[in-house]
């Protein structure tokens, strides 16, 4: 069953904050988003599809990748939780398709597309929620789709708890307790994730703490 999106008061907040945070204007949050352009150029130049597929995008926020992936030449369908964060995409892009939802409450009616995008967000969900996500997109890709997802993850847990020390040493206590409440994905459990899901998968690390995420759908 879809369960209601998570933090949505935390979003709401952060709408008016969310483009100064990544670009370095958040202290403790400064590599987490180290590179962030990058990442998200990097994610539209993974999923390498010709130009006019259809991408949904999932937790597009302010609408930065999707900016980037309206000029690569895709349509794109975006889905946001927060009403905020969708009023500040919209007066960015006002030519994006957007509706409210998230990764476990699509809106009906959507057509099959050919990318799944997203980037700081598949770790909203319990690793049972990104199973079940996962098996929904396999049935939204058309032959030969792709995910290309970039976020926080960790390769073992010994890392992860390594990270949030650290963040309670350097008196990031709100990165702290960002480590400790969300649920960031251990790489393996990832990978079965996809591969359960019917995708090959490539993981590579952007940042100390963010991974490219990026998925072929097989046998179809």
């Amino acid at each position: 069953m879809a369960k209601q999106p998570r933090f949505n008061d935390l979003f709401e907040e952060w709408a008016r904050d969310y483009d100064r945070a990544v670009t370095g204007g958040h202290p403790e949050y400064i590599e987490v988003f180290q590179g962030y352009h990058e990442i998200l150029k990097t994610v539209v130049e993974t999923l390498s599809l010709p130009r006019g597929s259809v991408v949904l995008e999932f937790g597009v926020g302010t609408g930065n990748l999707s900016r980037l992936l309206l000029d690569a030449g895709y349509r794109v369908i975006g889905i946001e939780p927060s009403a905020a964060m969708r009023e500040r995409a919209k007066s960015k892009l006002p030519e994006l398709e957007l509706y409210e939802g998230h990764f476990l409450q699509v809106p009906e009616g959507l057509p099959p597309v050919d990318g799944i995008v997203s980037t700081y967000a598949f770790h909203h969900l319990t690793d049972e929620e990104k199973d079940q996500a996962l098996r929904d997109f396999s049935l939204r890709l058309r032959p030969g789709g792709k995910i290309v997802f970039a976020d926080t993850a960790f390769q073992d847990e010994g890392t992860k708890r390594d990270l949030e020390r650290e963040a309670e040493e350097r008196g990031f206590y709100e990165l702290m307790l960002d480590l400790k409440r969300e649920y960031y994905p251990l790489i393996g459990r990832l990978k079965q994730a996809f591969h359960q899901a019917g995708f090959t998968v490539h993981l590579k690390q952007l940042n100390r703490y963010v991974w490219l995420m990026a998925g072929d759908r097989t046998g179809k």
